[in-house]
């Protein structure tokens, strides 16, 4: 049977459009110009690479920090759409501002905020998956988004990529060209923004209250309380901090990786378009299969195959071996993504979802900062990036230990339920 989406699912699948060419810019030609700007002052690639970590880990432990609290203020009646757009713009703005730093440092410090803009409007963005859908469809819902926005962040991609590659023949300088490439995805991402605008509602919420921020505190102190009384949620959390960990830093280091090992940036930044290629029909497959398999099967799936993912990165010595990393990535990236935050907004209290993934935050954005801190800390000791990059394996084995506790646990519980009926 064919997924039809409402117009609001559709609304909110194009957020996924728009702020995934931002993700793709990130992990694809932004590292690439980083490091011309680094070499430009002198800077190793060992440093470079270590530099670039540390800036991904700045912004992420900004988020983590404030993340909680302002998704616990956007639960409030009539708060979620107005911090959702500001953060939005954060991003949108500081990106469009990036193509005006000339200087390594300046250029890290706007990405630091155009990065923190993004991923706080995340929270919310997520958040806003139970106001536009049911409990049957969010998996499929979840999935479209990430597929449509593998698919579509590729249109500007390829228009920025043209202009980057093509510069000297026609006849601009690599800033401009870079200037001209954050102008694209700012204006794209942006412009995907304002359907969703259009039709959102808030449907899931707590009354205003007076002192809304302070209340905010209070409200995540109560949460935080209650998470560890929730066992399955708690041990989610955990197991969702140490496997997303792998995923994100993938993400974030991918191309840093592969400059760092001397391959041909033209080739990485292929490479990487393949990725978004091959992650578009496996996202919506792994959509399709979450109707018909339980979602912590499929889950478990992913990040075994991560694991593997994460041991063979290790080993890269030829490019093409690189254009294998990249394809399989791209056959878990959304399944593992899109499946997380479903399978999280079916289990915790629709009224309090900023709350919590707030918290789903915190676990997400902390592991990423552990992960790219230890893919940075390792190459600077060693002088080896491929040991750095091995590491993260480990978070992926926790992440298998800690999941399969969780989903013990749901399966000890149901157990209980039936013999207490009988």
């Amino acid at each position: 049977m064919k997924f039809k989406m409402t117009r609001e699912e559709k609304n909110w699948v194009l957020y996924d459009v728009g702020n995934s060419a931002f993700v793709l810019l990130v992990s694809t030609i932004m590292p690439i110009y980083f490091n011309y700007l680094a070499e430009n002052a002198g800077i190793s690639s060992v440093e470079y690479l270590a530099y670039w970590g540390y800036a991904a880990s700045v912004a992420t432990a900004i988020v983590a920090f404030i993340g909680p609290v302002f998704g616990t203020l956007a639960d409030t009646k009539g708060l979620k759409k107005p911090i959702f757009i500001t953060t939005m713009l954060i991003g949108g703005i500081g990106c469009l501002v990036l193509g005006f730093a000339r200087q390594w440092l300046i250029f890290l410090l706007i990405y630091i905020i155009a990065k923190v803009g993004f991923s706080g409007s995340l929270i919310f963005y997520d958040s806003m998956l139970g106001d536009i859908t049911t409990e049957e469809r969010v998996d499929n819902v979840s999935s479209q988004g990430y597929a449509w926005g593998y698919i579509g962040s590729c249109v500007p991609f390829v228009v920025c990529l043209g202009i980057v590659l093509g510069a000297e023949r026609i006849g601009i300088s690599t800033e401009m060209a870079m200037m001209i490439s954050f102008a694209i995805v700012a204006v794209w991402w942006i412009g995907m923004t304002i359907p969703l605008l259009k039709v959102y509602k808030q449907k899931n919420y707590v009354e205003r209250q007076p002192k809304a921020v302070r209340n905010s505190f209070k409200r995540l102190g109560i949460t935080l309380k209650n998470v560890k009384k929730e066992k399955k949620i708690f041990l989610f959390l955990l197991a969702f901090f140490f496997y997303i960990d792998g995923v994100y830093t993938i993400i974030d280091m991918a191309t840093a990786y592969g400059t760092a090992l001397g391959f041909d940036s033209t080739g990485l930044l292929l490479a990487l378009l393949v990725t978004q290629l091959v992650a578009f029909p496996f996202a919506i497959l792994f959509g399709r299969l979450s109707l018909r398999y339980d979602t912590e099967k499929l889950i478990m799936i992913c990040i075994i195959a991560y694991f593997g993912i994460a041991v063979f990165a290790m080993f890269l010595k030829e490019q093409w071996q690189f254009w294998i990393l990249a394809i399989l990535v791209g056959m878990f990236q959304g399944g593992i993504q899109a499946l997380s935050r479903s399978y999280f907004t079916k289990i915790i209290p629709a009224e309090k979802s900023g709350e919590y993934f707030g918290l789903m935050d915190i676990c997400g954005k902390g592991a990423s900062f552990m992960g790219t801190s230890v893919i940075s800390l390792i190459s600077q000791v060693t002088g080896n990036v491929s040991i750095g990059v091995g590491a993260i394996s480990l978070f992926f084995v926790l992440g298998i230990i800690v999941f399969k506790m969780a989903t013990t646990e749901e399966q000890e519980k149901m157990s209980l339920l039936r013999t207490s009926v009988r």
